[in-house]
């Protein structure tokens, strides 16, 4: 029976690339429009964009999903399996780079055991005669030092477009971000002949307009799929704890341990670390007033719920 892995699925039907004998995806081919078996409705689950599956041909051309290999991650939004680098695009300008949506994902990424690559976008629009460079500057050498990769890149001239595909390269990353960063955009650079639709900014808003309707895999050149999903605007935290939220600042890791108190939420307790750390310049201002915000939000829809 042959293999493959889900590329798309729109309206009740999952699009199948072809796995070679080596296990490497035959991109040449086409994918095979498949319907899922019955017997994944009775077992209350269903397959998911990212799927390793086995299929069988129909004499009309198409195919049914039979089997769902093991899954080694699960995203629940955007819903897609086996992904293995989280790709977060924030632009310099247009919109303004937001930190706290940055912070958010990262949350999310870490909470799921993803590696994350955060890229910058749209350098080409930092106004040198203004301190938009040096804004750059400041907050890659922020999320460097607590031990985040980040690339600039621009779609215009190219900056940055081999050095991002290298690092997708054999695996399924998912690109997610604020949206109107540049998302189609980058894909288009990434992928010559690739026609994703792109949008203008609304200068009423600030945002772009959502273009990507449904989640989808796009092969690359070198082994590698990328997830483009739609936009998002915020993120909530119904699928994390309260207790985890600290675990998920890696920056907080190496003193956590040192705190007076088990259990301590890092906000008020005497004898904490990561207070004291943030005092002594270790940890930033921000990435702390986000996680403040956070748990915040957090108990607060704890008690809605």
């Amino acid at each position: 029976m042959p293999e493959g892995i889900i590329v798309k699925a729109l309206s009740g039907y999952y699009y199948v690339m072809p796995l070679e004998d080596s296990g490497v995806p035959s991109v040449e081919g086409s994918a095979v429009q498949c319907r899922a078996r019955g017997i994944f409705r009775k077992r209350g689950t269903s397959p998911l964009v990212g799927d390793r599956v086995s299929y069988m041909l129909t004499e009309n051309g198409e195919g049914t999903v039979d089997e769902i290999r093991k899954r080694e991650t699960e995203l629940i939004r955007p819903p897609v399996a086996n992904v293995s680098l989280a790709v977060l695009l924030f632009s310099v300008k247009e919109p303004d780079m937001n930190l706290n949506l940055l912070d958010k994902f990262l949350v999310h990424i870490e909470q799921a055991g993803l590696d994350a690559l955060i890229v910058l976008t749209k350098q080409d629009l930092a106004d040198p005669e203004n301190d938009a460079r040096d804004t750059v500057a400041e907050v890659k050498a922020m999320y460097e030092q607590i031990g985040y990769e980040v690339i600039s890149t621009s779609s215009r001239t190219g900056e940055g477009n081999e050095l991002l595909k290298e690092r997708l390269a054999g695996k399924i990353s998912v690109f997610s971000g604020q949206s109107g960063v540049g998302k189609s955009s980058m894909l288009n650079a990434l992928m010559p002949g690739l026609t994703l639709e792109t949008s203008a900014i609304s200068m009423r808003l600030g945002r772009g307009k959502h273009t990507t309707r449904h989640v989808e895999l796009i092969p690359l050149d070198n082994g590698g799929f990328v997830a483009d999903t739609p936009g998002f605007s915020q993120l909530d935290f119904l699928e994390i704890g309260v207790e985890e939220l600290s675990t998920c600042f890696r920056e907080f890791a190496q003193y956590a341990d040192q705190c007076k108190f088990r259990g301590c939420t890092h906000t008020h307790e005497p004898g904490c670390r990561v207070l004291a750390a943030k005092a002594e310049g270790m940890i930033s201002e921000s990435r702390y007033k986000h996680y403040e915000q956070f748990l915040t939000e957090m108990k607060d829809k704890k008690r809605r719920y």
